[in-house]
Formats: structure tokens, sequence, C-alpha cells
């Protein structure tokens, strides 16, 4: 089997590798190619990737290349964990939504929306080179955020693709820690759209034990999600930590206009962790990595792909279509759902209709995703102000007016040195 990681640059990448050494009796990889733009942090990073594989016994090989065409050829899995424009890129997504009044996030907002549409048409553009070089049946597994709009361009543009993120299993592992069980007997049934997530039951040898976790645990679940412990008992769900921009919009904003950028932070971060990356004398991920954030990816990343392989029917919660499964959503729509996985790609668990409270900010993020996803394709203006228009964290046509102008021509120039 062949995998290729797109972006394989990235300071995530010993964490990937790191899970395909631990679960290589579940999914067999004769050939693992390591595929970025940036030379240098390509070197850096896999140098620490193939001390890594040596260490663990890996006997498949190895290969580094900025050459995609190269990377995708006869692949079976393609992961795609690109940053088109890197933290500099983020940065602005943080800052100038700020300046207009609105949350300054990567992924959420005014922010999200910029970073979408800089990252679909590169993202297109490494599917259309898949789909013409992969092997036949080839599963693209999308962990680029923004996940839920990335993955409906996917979709949209006919590649067999599945979105992934690390929330849910976040979440499996931190309960089954409460609650002294193993993780894997723990079923976390998230539902929603990326990144506006609600846990509606957590099942145990199939019984649903959230009324327990929230009477128990409710102060450190909503200490952990930065929201009150009176709203997860209200709801009666647990929402995940991106609904705080929403529910504590006010709150965040005054933060933020105070505080520091998580780029600066992150920035900080990675410029350690590629000298640590540097020494040839480590061999397993530091501890440093935990700081950066993506807790699990290489677990959800490499389980995802076994049962993709393996046809273990497995659940797993991902971004697919909605195909009806939430009630009050287009068919089109890239919901977040658990789903039994086999080869033939996930089949989403059944879902009770979404409470109207959860449904009706569901229903105007699904529309401003729609809207920017068609946008960052055509590159219409007008629609790009409608999506903005339309996202609950901005919603005023003058503020969404301004900030398209200034997150466009942002974009634009980070763009020209994004070709993958």
């Amino acid at each position: 089997m062949k995998v290729a990681v797109i972006g394989a640059g990235s300071t995530y990448t010993p964490e990937l590798v790191s899970g395909l050494a631990r679960e290589r009796d579940r999914i067999e990889v004769d050939d693992l190619v390591l595929h970025d733009i940036d030379a240098e942090r390509l070197e850096v990073v896999a140098g620490l990737a193939g001390r890594m594989l040596e260490r663990a016994g890996y006997t498949g090989r190895l290969e580094r290349t900025g050459d995609l065409v190269r990377a995708v050829d006869g692949a079976d899995f393609v992961l795609i964990q690109i940053r088109v424009g890197g933290q500099e890129a983020r940065l602005g997504d943080e800052t100038i939504p700020l300046a207009c009044g609105c949350i300054g996030q990567e992924t959420t907002g005014a922010g999200g929306f910029a970073k979408a549409m800089r990252t679909v048409p590169v993202v297109l553009g490494i599917a259309d080179e898949v789909r013409r070089r992969a092997a036949g049946g080839a599963w693209i597994i999308d962990f680029t955020n923004p996940v839920g709009i990335v993955t409906r361009a996917l979709l949209d543009a006919g590649h067999r693709a599945v979105g992934l993120c690390n929330v849910a299993i976040g979440f499996q592992r931190s309960f089954a820690r409460m609650l002294g069980v193993e993780p894997e007997r723990v079923l976390v049934d998230q539902v929603g759209l990326n990144h506006l997530t609600w846990v509606r039951a957590v099942r145990i040898d199939g019984e649903d034990v959230l009324p327990r976790l929230l009477e128990e645990y409710g102060d450190e679940i909503a200490e952990q999600i930065e929201l009150p412990r009176r709203l997860l008992d209200e709801l009666g769900a647990i929402p995940s930590y991106y609904l705080h921009y929403f529910y504590a919009h006010d709150e965040v904003l005054a933060e933020q206009a105070g505080g520091r950028p998580r780029a600066l932070t992150v920035m900080e971060i990675e410029r350690g962790l590629l000298e640590l990356y540097r020494d040839a004398s480590l061999a397993e991920k530091p501890a440093l990595l935990e700081q950066r954030g993506g807790a699990f990816y290489s677990e959800a990343a490499i389980g995802l792909a076994a049962s993709l392989a393996t046809d273990d029917e497995a659940v797993h919660v991902v971004d697919i279509r909605n195909d009806g499964t939430l009630d009050g959503l287009a068919d089109d729509d890239v919901v977040e759902v658990p789903a039994r996985v086999g080869r033939a790609g996930p089949v989403p668990l059944e879902q009770a209709p979404l409470a109207p409270e959860l449904l009706g900010l569901v229903q105007h993020v699904a529309a401003y995703e729609r809207l920017t996803a068609r946008a960052a394709v055509t590159g219409d203006r007008v629609l790009a102000k409608k999506a903005l228009l339309a996202h609950p964290l901005v919603g005023q046509y003058g503020v969404a007016e301004q900030l398209a102008e200034q997150l466009l021509e942002a974009g634009a120039e980070r763009l020209k040195g994004a070709a993958a």
C-alpha cells in the first residue's frame, strides 16, 4: 500500500509517522511518500520521520519529494494537511477581522473564510492530480482546515474524499480517562458541522453515559471548552470548544483585542520544534509537539485509513455529505457525524433531528459554507461578500464588504507562492 502525505513539512508529520509505526499491524504501508513545496522544512521533518520509522522497525520505502506527480502516482491514500501561506497567513486571518470588530480565528468566522478562499483552489489542484495519477479507488483524506468547506469543494468536484477533524477523538480520549475505560469502548455521538458540533450522546457498550458525565465531570468539561457549566446542563449536550466563539462572542472578542494572536505563539512553537527535529539523535516525537495542537491526529487519521483499507466497519466521526442524515439541511451539505467505515466509504449512523437551538445555528453556518465554497472556486467577489454576510459572526453588510476586500487582497498575495 502506498500512502502520500501532502504538506509533510508540517510539524504535525511526526504525529502521523508515530501512528503509522504503532498501527502497522492494522494498516501495512509499503511505500510512504512525504511531499512538500518547502524543501528545507521537508528535509528536516522527513529526517526525523526516517529515524522514527527505523527505530520502529519499518521495512518499507520512505521517500521525500517536492514533485506532486511523483508523490501521488499510484497512491492508495492521499492525506492532505497543507497550510497555504503558512503561519504568516494565519496571523492575517486572526488580526484583520479584529480591526473590523470581528473575532479573529483561523477556521471560524472571517478568518476561516479567508483561509478557505486561498486553500480550496490549491487543494482542488492537488486532487485533480490525484484523480489523474493515483491508484484506482484511491481515497483523499482531508485534514486541511476549514475541513467542512474544503471537503465540500472536493465532493462538489467529484473527488473520492472524506474530511477528518480531531475534536471527536479528543473528546473520546478525555471521556475514557474520566470514566476509567479503554477509549475503543467509547462512542462519541458528535453531530453538526465541522467546528460547530455538539456531543448529544456518549455510549459505552451501547449505553448512553452522557448524563453521568455531565453530573460527575460537568465542571471539568465546561472548563475545557471554556463555557459555563449551566449551559451544558441546559443544552443537555456538550458543545465543541469552537462554540465558545458563538456562545461567548463579546467576551472572546474583548480577550482577543487585548491579547496575543495564537499564530505568534504557534510560530514560536514551530521554530522550537524544527530545531529539535534537526537533532540527529532524536528518534521520537518531542513533548513540545503536544503544545502545537492537533492532539490524537495520528490515531484519527490512521484509524480512518485502516477502516477504509480493511473494511472493519469501525465507527469514526467524519465529514461527509448529509444525504438526509440531519433533518433541516440540504443533502449536499457536508456534516460531521459518526459513520461506520469500510472499503465503500463512510455510512452515517442514524441521527435524531437537531433541537431548534442547535439547528438554527447549523443552518446559518451551512449557508455560509455553501457560499464560501462556491466563491473559492469561482472567485466571485459578490458571492464572497454574501458568504460573510451570511455568517453569524459577521452579519453586517458594511463589515462584510470591508472584510471581503481586505481578506481577498491578502489572500491573493499568499496564493502567488502557493503552487503545489
